[in-house]
């Protein structure tokens, strides 16, 4: 079966258009675009049943407030991310208000829908009206096929996936510069979209390497990172989006956590692409369907997912894409039923997932709300405040300024990642940020303190340099373990 399946449709060599591209079908996107649209809404509805999902939402609304009051990003407000997501970020509070993240929730469904109809539009390139219809429909499927705190959530794997589809899109037409600018445009949003270079060098390899083209193309990558250094601080930017990173990007330390976590939320996805793993691997290890790009896009993206050893699950968002197309590819191939059982399953999983997003308890949201309204009241609007621990987040549930540009204790002491080993400490700080840090304490100490870090090996006890400053501070409350600190007097 698989053998006639295999012969009786054309094959689709590499970086040509395919004997199904014809002309574009009488309402063909009319009423594909409604459906993605439709589908993109209702597998995001879990999004917007809370006021934030994870520490990255929180950090990027109070780095949102700080550039809205004059902040200057890679300077006073700093973040070992690119420049777009605070952008949109602070674009959006301008005109919407910074009281809600629902207008960045919206923007991610509008990511999401995006995403869908350039791989729509990929595969109907490739494999006809049928397969981009598939390919739509099964990225959405599988997009929120991961914890609902990384699914969810509008961060920047989010609105990092658009550009990459984007760069795949313009390579498949040789559309070169417009190409490299969507590799740049991934590149700033987060540093590993800039993993589709690979495929897109390789389309560039085999139409010959064409001397305009790879012109055009770099070009196009170079000329919008290289405005964005310039709007922020060149060498901020430099440091911060690249060189700044060695102790964050490093195996060492909690080795067995991150190896757990990152099986965990690759047996999750796994679970998510339940539809399209068993059609991929039967049919594209044997047929050749023209896929050399979307593997090496897959294997890209895989890399970029264990870039840094930390294997958190919203990294994992970078594969569905080319999975998605992966599976459109082998469903062309195979008997329309073995079509049909992928798009069940694949919903069936979907609607698992978005129920897991509307039912499951947030407690760390839970106890985040708490601290937040105690530091409403130990503190008045004015007074700068400074939190301790890994959820920025409680700054803006606060409605309170940082007292500090570092939003997190793992800047100072490389916690971030959740490594609880021997890597934690003041020595293994983001180079330069503990004098940084005191001068700022220094120059406006906050009237509130806030220790979060409820026994982790970054607390107070274990931070020397911290213990010190709190030394004119005298307990004032406590929730749930976490310690907050008034100045006397």
């Amino acid at each position: 079966m698989l053998t006639e399946a295999r012969t009786s449709l054309p094959y689709v060599s590499e970086g040509r258009r395919g004997a199904s591209d014809a002309g574009p079908a009488p309402g063909y996107w009319r009423r594909l675009v409604p459906l993605l649209a439709l589908l993109a809404c209702a597998t995001r509805v879990p999004s917007f049943v809370r006021p934030l999902w994870n520490p990255d939402e929180g950090y990027l609304a109070v780095q949102a407030r700080m550039l809205a009051h004059g902040g200057r990003l890679y300077e006073t407000v700093v973040d070992r991310k690119p420049p777009f997501v605070p952008w949109l970020y602070e674009g959006a509070f301008a005109v919407f208000g910074s009281g809600s993240l629902t207008p960045l929730r919206i923007c991610a469904v509008a990511a999401q829908l995006v995403t869908a109809v350039l791989l729509a539009s990929i595969a109907r390139r490739r494999w006809g009206p049928g397969a981009g219809r598939t390919a739509g429909v099964l990225y959405l499927l599988v997009s929120v096929g991961l914890n609902p705190e990384d699914a969810q959530a509008a961060t920047f794997e989010v609105f990092m996936l658009p550009w990459t589809a984007a760069a795949l899109w313009c390579a498949d037409r040789r559309r070169w510069g417009a190409c490299g600018a969507a590799v740049a445009g991934a590149f700033l949003a987060k540093q590993t979209g800039g993993a589709v270079l690979v495929p897109v060098a390789w389309m560039l390899w085999r139409c010959g390497m064409p001397r305009k083209g790879v012109l055009w193309c770099a070009a196009g990558a170079a000329t919008p990172v290289l405005l964005a250094a310039l709007a922020t601080d060149p060498g901020g930017f430099l440091f911060w989006t690249v060189t700044g990173s060695t102790t964050y990007a490093s195996f060492t330390g909690s080795e067995l956590h991150v190896l757990a976590r990152g099986l965990t939320n690759a047996a999750i996805l796994g679970v998510a692409c339940a539809g399209i793993l068993p059609p991929v691997v039967r049919v594209l290890r044997v047929a050749r369907t023209g896929c050399t790009e979307l593997w090496l896009w897959l294997g890209s993206s895989a890399g970029a997912v264990l870039l840094g050893f930390h294997f958190f699950g919203h990294y994992y968002l970078q594969l569905m894409p080319p999975l998605a197309l992966l599976g459109a590819a082998a469903l062309h191939i195979l008997p329309r039923e073995r079509l049909v059982t992928a798009l069940l399953t694949s919903a069936c999983c979907c609607v698992l997932f978005v129920a897991w997003g509307l039912l499951a308890p947030r407690p760390e949201l839970t106890h985040t709300q708490r601290v937040a309204r105690e530091v409403r009241t130990l503190s008045e609007p004015a007074e700068p405040v400074l939190v301790w621990g890994i959820h920025p987040e409680t700054y803006w549930l606060a409605d309170r300024e940082p007292a500090s540009r570092f939003l997190t204790a793992g800047l100072l002491t490389n916690y971030s990642g959740g490594r609880d080993g021997p890597r934690v400490g003041e020595k293994y700080a983001v180079t330069g940020a503990w004098d940084v840090f005191r001068r700022e304490f220094a120059a406006q100490e906050p009237r509130l303190v806030v220790d979060d870090s409820r026994g982790a090996p970054y607390g107070a006890q274990r931070t020397r340099s911290l213990r010190r400053l709190l030394a004119p501070y005298e307990v004032a409350g406590n929730v749930d373990g976490t310690v907050l600190y008034v100045r006397r007097g």
